[in-house]
């Protein structure tokens, strides 16, 4: 199993079903908007520090997958 595939989940149950950290409420798009907004990473793992460093690259990876598909 991919990383991507690994740690991140669409569950409808939780937050509408967009992807999220698996084991979390932090979606995909939350994490891109913060990079985007300029945030380092390690400024998100301070802000949410139930998340990891590779969650925060598998949120990095799954939106590339997903533009790709585009």
């Amino acid at each position: 199993m991919d990383m991507i595939h690994e740690l991140i989940q669409s569950d409808s149950s939780v937050m509408m079903g967009k992807p999220v950290i698996k084991g979390t409420r932090i979606t995909v798009e939350l994490i891109l908007e913060k990079l985007a907004a300029g945030e380092s990473v390690e400024q998100i793992l301070e802000a949410h520090p139930h998340i990891t460093r590779d969650g925060i690259q598998a949120a990095i990876s799954f939106g590339k997958e997903r533009t790709n598909e585009l």
